[in-house]
C-alpha cells in the first residue's frame, strides 16, 4: 500500500449517500464520495478511521441509517485509537473554536498522518479554512478534493 493516499472521511461524508439526493449539491457530493470509496475498494487510496468516527457513527439515531453507515465503515483499513495524545490535541483545537467531535476527528487524523480529512460539514470546513495554519492536515470538501485529484 506504499504511496496510496490516506484519507479520513468524517461522519458527514459517510452519511451523505443516505441524505435526500434531491438537492444538486448533495447529489454531487454523494457521487464524489462514492467515487472515493471505489478508489479505496480498488486499493488506490486507503481509508483511515478512528475511535471518534466509530463513536459518532454508533450514535446515529436513525437505526436504518446507522446500519448503512456501519456497513460502509467495514471498508476502513486503518483504525486510530483515541488516546491521551489525541484528547490533548483535540482540547487545543477546541480552544481554537472547533466543535469537540470535529476536533477529535482532526486530532486522530493528524496522528494517523493522513493526506486529507474530508467533510461535507460547512461549519467545519469554514473553521478549518480560518485555522489552516494551526492544522497538520488539510480539511476539505470531498467534491472539491476529488476534482483536484482527477485533473
Amino acid at each position: 500500500m506504499k504511496g496510496a493516499k490516506r484519507i479520513y472521511l468524517d461522519v458527514c461524508c459517510v452519511n451523505r449517500p443516505f441524505d435526500d439526493q434531491g438537492q444538486e449539491r448533495i447529489h454531487l457530493e454523494t457521487e464524489a464520495i462514492e467515487t472515493i470509496l471505489l478508489h479505496m475498494e480498488q486499493g488506490e487510496w486507503r481509508w483511515v478511521g478512528s475511535g471518534a468516527l466509530l463513536f459518532e457513527a454508533t450514535n446515529v439515531t436513525d437505526l436504518e441509517r446507522r446500519d448503512r453507515v456501519m456497513q460502509l465503515l467495514a471498508g476502513v483499513k486503518d483504525w486510530v485509537p483515541v488516546r491521551e495524545s489525541e484528547r490533548q490535541r483535540a482540547a487545543s483545537l477546541i480552544a481554537l473554536g472547533f466543535k469537540p467531535l470535529d476536533a477529535l476527528h482532526i486530532a486522530c487524523a493528524e496522528s494517523a498522518e493522513v493526506d486529507v480529512v474530508l467533510s461535507t460539514d460547512d461549519r467545519l470546513l469554514r473553521m478549518a479554512a480560518r485555522r489552516v495554519s494551526d492544522l497538520r492536515v488539510p480539511v476539505l470538501n470531498p467534491l472539491r478534493w476529488l476534482e483536484e485529484q482527477l485533473t
